[in-house]
């Protein structure tokens, strides 16, 4: 295990920067999800830290020894880490033993020891029944765990994964989420993942970094970043957010679309200042008798636009002088165009400064 920092770390390519003076540290055995769009820098960062690419500004350090920063680089292969793809880059032409022995080819290791350790991992990641096929053989899925005991083989202080599921099929996704955080606990190693993909973030991580234009927008558990986002954006990435714009009447109360709404917390612009309200779509209910003239009750009149029935539920889009996405029950079937009522639950309701 090994702590790691980043201390105003910056890349620029061009006229465009990608990674902007960000802090970051993660400790020793943490798994640390870095979660953004495409173009938001995590990838750049990641490779920053793999040595891959050289930074601009700042620095990283490992356990407080600096590893790059404008004045030198150490290079990938000396600085204790194993990264995995997008693209499991197993090599074709070995068996899955072949490949995962593969990642202890430069230890200074016996023969037994490296059969033994290779073995460790077979069993570790359940392919020990598939050791000696070759990867045209085995499922994605599989191919992936190879990748992944290939990595650890070595016995890395920090592993590195670059959306390593996003090839994978949605169940075999469930799978190895659960997969990669069982090895991540068995092995103690620490982690830093990146996905755009917010389920893998959620079920994942100790702690969650959203990214945003190269900068760092916030950084939490993920309970924190979900309940209590500190920002449009984060509201919005982070998903089941409606984010709508209102205006501070003082205290806890908010104008939305010509009616107050009572809100639990959050920030707050000021006084007749501009501002937005993030509220989840399960935090919604839907009122079919609500005449599209009423209000009050953290109630807001509206009509709906459109519905979907997806099983479990059905997802309404409501006009209430701006779209909200309602999560109700299936039995509740209501037409396009009809008025209805839309009731916030005050203390699930966040205010957003920015």
């Amino acid at each position: 295990m090994a702590t790691l920092e980043l201390i105003k770390l910056a890349k620029r390519y061009q006229d465009v920067v990608s990674v902007d003076g960000i802090d970051l540290s993660v400790g020793a055995g943490e798994f640390v999800c870095l979660l953004g769009p495409s173009g938001c820098g995590k990838t750049t960062t990641l490779r920053m830290i793999a040595g891959l690419v050289n930074p601009d500004d700042g620095e990283i350090r490992v356990d407080g020894k600096v590893i790059s920063s404008v004045r030198g680089v150490i290079p990938p292969e000396k600085r204790r880490m194993s990264m995995i793809f997008q693209s499991y880059a197993v090599w074709p032409h070995m068996t899955v033993r072949e490949n995962v022995a593969y990642g202890l080819k430069a230890k200074s290791l016996s023969a037994e020891e490296k059969r033994k350790r290779t073995d460790e991992l077979l069993g570790a990641t359940k392919l020990k029944g598939l050791a000696d096929r070759y990867p045209a053989e085995i499922s994605g899925g599989q191919q992936q765990r190879v990748a992944l005991a290939r990595a650890l083989a070595p016995k890395p202080d920090i592993l590195l994964l670059d959306e390593p599921l996003s090839n994978l099929d949605a169940n075999l996704r469930g799978d190895m989420r659960f997969e990669i955080r069982r090895l991540h606990q068995e092995f103690s190693y620490t982690s830093v993942y990146v996905t755009h993909d917010q389920m893998e973030a959620m079920t994942m991580a100790d702690r969650i970094v959203v990214m945003n234009a190269g900068r760092i927008e916030q950084i939490g558990t993920p309970k924190q970043v979900y309940d209590a986002p500190n920002s449009a954006f984060v509201a919005r990435f982070i998903g089941g957010s409606n984010v709508l714009k209102a205006r501070h009447l003082g205290g806890q109360a908010v104008e939305v679309s010509g009616h107050m709404l009572e809100i639990g917390g959050g920030e707050f612009s000021g006084e007749g200042k501009e501002m937005s309200i993030c509220v989840k779509t399960h935090d919604l209910e839907l009122l079919p008798s609500t005449p599209v003239s009423g209000g009050g009750n953290n109630v807001l009149p509206g009509v709906v636009r459109s519905q979907a029935y997806l099983g479990s539920h059905r997802d309404y889009i409501v006009d209430v002088g701006q779209d909200v996405l309602i999560g109700a029950p299936a039995d509740i079937d209501i037409t396009p165009g009809s008025r209805v009522g839309v009731r916030f639950r005050r203390e699930r309701c966040r205010g957003l400064a920015r």
